[in-house]
């Protein structure tokens, strides 16, 4: 149960950084009330997985998945080229969290 959490806010990690970017400073209320809600989710979700899982490890997976789901995100709504040196890159970031989670 600790690995589906640690994915949800990993997932959520990724809500918070677009919308956080989409605040514009926080100078617009819906996507700036967003990230403060997806924020709390996220680091609930990341702090609860840590009672189960080391922390090295739930860390790491948390931000692989939310640096990649961000990425992701804004390569499919046009803020960030997307280019195949990035998206091996990308690869190879869910490569190493899948490893991590093989290993621990």
């Amino acid at each position: 149960m600790a690995w589906v959490i640690l994915i949800a806010s990993g997932v959520l990690e990724a809500v918070w950084a677009s919308a956080l970017a989409a605040s514009e400073g926080f100078r617009r209320n819906r996507p700036a009330t967003l990230f403060v809600v997806a924020l709390a989710g996220s680091m609930a979700g990341l702090a609860f997985a840590m009672i189960e899982l080391p922390t090295g490890t739930a860390y790491a997976v948390w931000v692989g998945v939310g640096a990649t789901l961000t990425v992701v995100w804004a390569m499919a709504t046009g803020r960030e080229r997307a280019s195949t040196a990035r998206i091996l890159l990308l690869l190879l970031l869910v490569a190493s969290v899948i490893g991590l989670k093989a290993v621990s």
